[in-house]
């Protein structure tokens, strides 16, 4: 157990949901009923390629502050001329970019963050807009005791003023948090702000042959396989 720790919040893609497997399950299911033929595994990782790239233009203030709704339909849209994907509504494209919304949570997710919750207040910490990880929790059932999101602060992570604004909204110190991710970019991010750190490897995140986040930075302060064992650890 770690002393002092009140709160804990969570990374979300990839530490919390598959966003891969959800985004081809549904590729899947839009390329049944649309006849559309498309490598759904290749779309999945070219869609999340552009995730830092289009966050990292707001950061660089080339645009204004943008919610990661609009920049992952900026990043659908070059998508569905990259891939030669026609024939959708306005209504179906949004559809499919609101994907983000409805990814489905790791096995032990669930089971884990409720025992967590018992002991912790808990929380998202990510780079979703409140209405997607809103939206996503409604519908994965994810107990999150409130929704804390990157764009409350108007920084994204890893811009140490995340972390300092959700400890803030939190009333508490940053020492009193816990930072829980399956990026090691995220925890030195959270560490920087003087969060604690969880690190939590997803070694399927990426699908097969991932190597990057699966040795723990020895100066995490946790470091479990998966939720459970980060709650047994936790005490919780």
């Amino acid at each position: 157990m770690v002393p002092e720790v009140r709160a804990l919040t969570f990374d979300v893609f990839g530490t919390v949901v598959d966003w891969r497997g959800s985004i081809i399950a549904e590729g899947i299911g839009l390329g049944r009923e649309k006849g559309i033929a498309v490598d759904w595994p290749k779309l999945a990782d070219a869609w999340r390629a552009g995730y830092h790239p289009s966050m990292d233009r707001v950061r660089r203030r080339e645009i204004p502050w943008t919610g990661l709704d609009a920049l992952h339909r900026m990043t659908l849209d070059r998508l569905l001329v990259d891939f030669e994907i026609g024939g959708l509504t306005e209504a179906e494209k949004d559809h499919l970019n609101r994907v983000w919304h409805r990814l489905r949570p790791w096995p032990d997710a669930l089971p884990g963050l409720a025992r967590l919750k018992q002991r912790y207040i808990i929380a998202p910490l990510s780079n979703g807009n409140v209405a997607l990880l809103t939206n996503m929790a409604k519908n994965a059932g994810l107990p999150w005791d409130c929704i804390l999101s990157a764009e409350l602060a108007h920084a994204y992570k890893p811009d140490p003023l995340a972390y300092q604004t959700a400890a803030e909204l939190l009333g508490l110190p940053p020492r009193q948090v816990m930072m829980v991710a399956a990026h090691q970019n995220d925890l030195r991010g959270a560490k920087a702000a003087e969060l604690r750190t969880a690190f939590v490897p997803r070694p399927a995140e990426y699908g097969e042959g991932r190597t990057l986040d699966l040795t723990p930075d020895p100066d995490f302060d946790v470091v479990a396989t998966d939720f459970l064992d980060l709650a047994r650890q936790l005490g919780a």
